[in-house]
């Protein structure tokens, strides 16, 4: 069941931290919510590599990093499905 969880828990994280980024940073500098979003997640998927044993889908470092960085993209798609639906 942990792997159902892990990494949307990632995604979730890499949302909020983008929205705490948005509410500290001038919005010229949004641009680089989908770095800050891949580097986040990729730094959670080595921190459950590392400290969590039994973490899914990550035989390696590299995996974990990868699995990390694009469930932290997928924070940033979900972010402008939500725009874009807003729009009229």
């Amino acid at each position: 069941m942990e792997e159902f969880i892990a990494i949307p828990a990632i995604t979730v994280l890499c949302y909020l931290a983008a929205e705490l980024y948005k509410a500290l940073v001038p919005e010229a500098f949004y641009k680089h919510i989908p770095a800050l979003c891949g580097l986040v997640g990729a730094l959670l998927g080595l921190v459950g590599y590392f400290f969590l044993p039994g973490f899914p889908v990550a035989e390696n470092v590299f995996a974990a990093a990868a699995v990390g960085a694009i469930s932290g993209w997928a924070a940033t798609g979900a972010n402008q499905c939500v725009k874009q639906e807003r729009k009229p």
